[in-house]
């Protein structure tokens, strides 16, 4: 198949709450056949569905509905939503929708999609497949463009993994966003401002899936993608529904902003995770997958306030370029005097990081002896400080007073180190925030605070080199729990 037709159904009335919406498409597309991919846009399906809501503040609406913010400038907001989409305002629209009142984007956008074709089943015996389809802005690209977010009985995802391409070479990454390219195609058809809601697409009957349960979002790996040469055949009802600026939800700079922040779906161009889920959601990417999950002043809060200590790590090995990069930030951190008074020893060996742990457990011990614990309570204490031993990789940031000036009397001195090693704590929080835009938990330990001349000893280090305590790195083998909240106003007196 090298063609197919696609064209708008004209006279659909105006929708509103409880409207039977298969039985409305029944009745000005009649002509519906097996195998014919019928486009819905979502707008009419809120309005179906009672998703109006009485709304003088469209702000506290999107409030209501965002799961978490990606990115903000100024009032606008790329948002993700209840239904796991990342794009402007959450869907809430207040085009095309008494004064006063808001559109939410359906509930359950797969379930809309299902519903519809089983309505159009019954109704007209036909097996056809269902998308619902909404605007959306697109990552480094200007302009907008419809994607796919409810589906019933449609491969969402063509999985090209498994496959050759026409000079025999493996195909291994390429998962193409079916459903979206045919919601593209609708929109052509289908117009912002033109009042055609609905399109249908005939001639890709290889698309329509029997079965709408889970796994109908994917195809099998393999599987041969159609290339398509007409938009539209001659002589159907496409005249005059060319595709406006007009955005379909929200306001058209709101939508163009998301050409910067499409998160869910992906950056434009990337190749796709492996296909999880039915209907549409199996077009939308998990956050943590995603590597453009957040703008760029959301990321930096979250590389802040996101580092978290991390005491268990997995086996996996560490990457010794990633530690590397984290180092060439934790330098960039203020100093006094534009000095450099960080240095960082990396023990990439299980060798070098047993030598230095078993003397600095020495060195405890016999410091715990001396205070007079008694031996239980010395093996709980060392047993406590085990997490550097589970770590796969340790580092070790020392300070140097270069460049320090000496006043000569015990105040200033004593203040000009103090500088010093609030810097050297600058650059060891970097290196934290660092590790973690690396994927990599960390867990800073004082311990070789307490033995600075046996570290130095084990590690061959100058006599100069201050070790302001031990950095344990690796993958995290659990996300850690939620932080307490900590209200900014405790920590406040304004004068």
């Amino acid at each position: 198949m090298n063609s197919y037709r696609v064209w708008a159904l004209p006279g659909l009335p105006e929708v509103r709450p409880g409207d039977d919406l298969a039985k409305l498409i029944a009745a000005t597309g009649p002509g519906l056949v097996d195998g014919d991919l019928v486009l819905v846009t979502s707008k009419i399906v809120s309005k179906a569905e009672g998703r109006i809501l009485a709304a003088a503040d469209r702000e506290s609406a999107i409030d209501a509905e965002t799961v978490r913010v990606v990115a903000r400038r100024g009032a606008l907001r790329i948002v993700e939503n209840r239904q796991g989409l990342v794009m402007a305002a959450a869907g809430v629209d207040a085009s095309n929708t008494p004064e006063g009142t808001v559109l939410l984007l359906p509930e359950d956008p797969d379930a809309s999609a299902r519903a519809i074709r089983t309505g159009l089943r019954d109704t007209l015996g036909v097996e056809v497949g269902v998308l619902l389809t909404d605007t959306f802005g697109r990552p480094w690209r200007n302009g907008l463009t419809d994607v796919a977010i409810g589906a019933a009985g449609v491969r969402v995802l063509d999985d090209l993994r498994g496959g050759e391409d026409a000079h025999g070479n493996p195909l291994s990454a390429t998962v193409v966003a079916t459903a979206d390219e045919l919601a593209a195609a609708a929109d052509l058809v289908k117009g912002k401002a033109a009042g055609l809601p609905v399109a249908v697409i005939r001639g890709l009957g290889h698309l329509v899936e029997a079965d709408e349960g889970p796994g109908s979002g994917a195809p099998e790996p393999g599987t041969p993608r159609t290339e398509t040469s007409e938009a539209a055949a001659p002589g159907t009802e496409a005249s005059g529904t060319t595709a406006s600026g007009t955005a379909a939800s929200g306001t058209g700079a709101e939508r163009a902003a998301e050409t910067g922040a499409e998160g869910a779906a992906g950056p434009a161009g990337t190749e796709a995770a492996a296909p999880g889920p039915s209907g549409a959601r199996a077009l939308v990417r998990s956050a943590r997958d995603d590597m453009f999950r957040l703008g760029t002043s959301e990321a930096v809060r979250e590389a802040v306030t996101g580092r978290r200590t991390v005491r268990e790590f997995t086996a996996e090995e560490v990457d010794p370029g990633a530690v590397r990069r984290a180092v060439a930030a934790a330098v960039t951190a203020p100093a006094p005097h534009h000095t450099t008074p960080w240095r960082f020893v990396l023990l990439e060996s299980a060798a070098s990081r047993t030598r230095l742990l078993d003397a600095m457990r020495e060195a405890w011990i016999a410091d715990l002896r001396r205070d007079g614990k008694s031996e239980e309570s010395v093996a709980r204490r060392v047993r406590r400080g085990e997490v550097l031993r589970r770590a796969p990789y340790l580092v070790v940031p020392c300070l140097v007073m270069d460049g320090s000036h000496h006043y000569g009397d015990a105040r200033r001195d004593a203040a000009e180190r103090e500088m010093f090693v609030v810097a050297a704590g600058a650059g060891v929080q970097n290196f934290l925030i660092a590790l973690a835009g690396e994927r990599l938990g960390s867990a800073w330990v004082s311990s070789t605070m307490f033995c600075r001349e046996v570290v130095r000893e084990v590690l061959r280090l100058p006599d100069d080199w201050d070790p302001m305590g031990a950095v344990a790195v690796g993958h995290p083998a659990s996300d850690p729990p939620p932080r307490p909240a900590r209200e900014a106003a405790d920590f406040l007196e304004v004068r």
